[in-house]
């Protein structure tokens, strides 16, 4: 049976772990900070911290901005259902937005919607790694919060202009992550770079920085990520763009054979350099149809929104969001990863292409 997912750890990652076993270097350390760098120069944002978990990495991002409690912070229905509970942990009310069915984004005017209701923060996930419509929401004035647990590596092309209120005559290109306030980069198992749990923190510039480090340099030793953990991320890290040519290669074939059929995968922008996550179908017909078609050719599937803030909803509460429902009811992750061999591949190429 080929899994719907599996982590892309080589032999160097391993290495890296048991290095660490060896040395004795568990707790957070010398490559928790290897780590951090490679995070910087990767993504050229001023300062970064590596957190145990997503949640307390936005537990940071709320003390930063000394957000009042109670305030409303806006999520997306598709996002991870962390999110949800964390609002609501951290003394917060979750504003949940609905999506666009075509990528499965909130759209600048539902962000519009929300902050006429009462939002005054949203934190953003870029589902699937696809890039949302980042200028438009962020003309709001609102801060953002970048979730980029799928998208990271991901590039925003601006197109130059001589003109206009948001003149771009330079830097063209801007990673995902470097737009919003702050961005989290989330490190969880199924997560495009995974250290097996943690999150990293990241402050695009200078002075939202000085502001996040008073706070994380007097953080407690387990809020911070391991040197376990954080070997492997920082492998992976180094790694990624190996990685991501697989995975855009799997990408393309997939696409192709899908297209020959009724079903479709989300609306990718051609300007913008997205993220290969995972590869989402959106069904026409019946999931259980499906499910049992792709395990009769050894395939596993999953629905792709199983663990997102609408699964963890009310029935009655679900109905306020009809574009997220459909999808959480319609969509399913078909396996692309690196560690695909070619003959795997090409069984789910053309399963794709028969699909019921």
């Amino acid at each position: 049976m080929i899994q719907t997912f599996s982590p892309t750890i080589r032999r160097k990652e391993m290495d890296a772990v048991l290095t660490c076993m060896v040395d004795e270097k568990l707790g957070p350390g010398e490559l928790n900070a290897k780590l951090i760098q490679t995070v910087k120069e990767f993504t050229g944002c001023d300062g970064a911290v590596a957190f145990r978990s997503p949640a307390i990495a936005f537990s940071y991002v709320l003390k930063a901005l000394n957000l009042e409690p109670g305030v409303s912070v806006m999520i997306s229905a598709l996002a991870p259902s962390w999110q949800y509970t964390a609002v609501k942990n951290l003394g917060y009310t979750p504003l949940v937005l609905d999506v666009n069915d075509e990528n499965g984004l909130v759209s600048p005017d539902t962000v519009e919607e929300g902050i006429k209701n009462g939002g005054r923060l949203l934190l953003l996930h870029e589902t699937m790694g696809i890039l949302p419509q980042i200028e438009e929401i962020l003309s709001f004035g609102i801060p953002v919060i970048e979730d980029i647990s799928h998208s990271f590596g991901s590039i925003y092309t601006f197109s130059a202009s001589e003109s206009g209120e948001n003149v771009k005559t330079e830097n063209a290109e801007r990673k995902a992550g470097m737009m919003g306030l702050y961005s989290i980069l989330g490190l969880e198992a199924n997560d495009t770079i995974t250290a097996g749990g943690g999150a990293v923190l990241i402050s695009p510039k200078r002075r939202e920085w000085i502001v996040l480090k008073k706070y994380t340099d007097s953080a407690p030793e387990t809020d911070i990520l391991p040197d376990m953990n954080s070997a492997l991320a920082f492998i992976q890290l180094k790694e990624f763009a190996r990685n991501e040519q697989a995975r855009k290669a799997l990408f393309a074939i997939f696409q192709k054979s899908l297209m020959s059929g009724k079903n479709k995968t989300f609306a990718r922008d051609a300007e913008n350099g997205s993220t290969i996550w995972s590869f989402p179908v959106v069904l026409s017909g019946s999931f259980k149809d499906v499910k049992q078609y792709a395990s009769r050719k050894e395939i596993e599937i999953r629905p792709a929104y199983e663990k997102s803030v609408i699964a963890s909803l009310e029935e009655i509460e679900q109905a306020n969001y009809i574009h997220a429902k459909s999808l959480f009811l319609r969509t399913v992750l078909f396996p692309l990863y690196p560690r695909l061999g070619s003959e795997s591949a090409t069984k789910i190429a053309k399963v794709l292409g028969t699909l019921p």
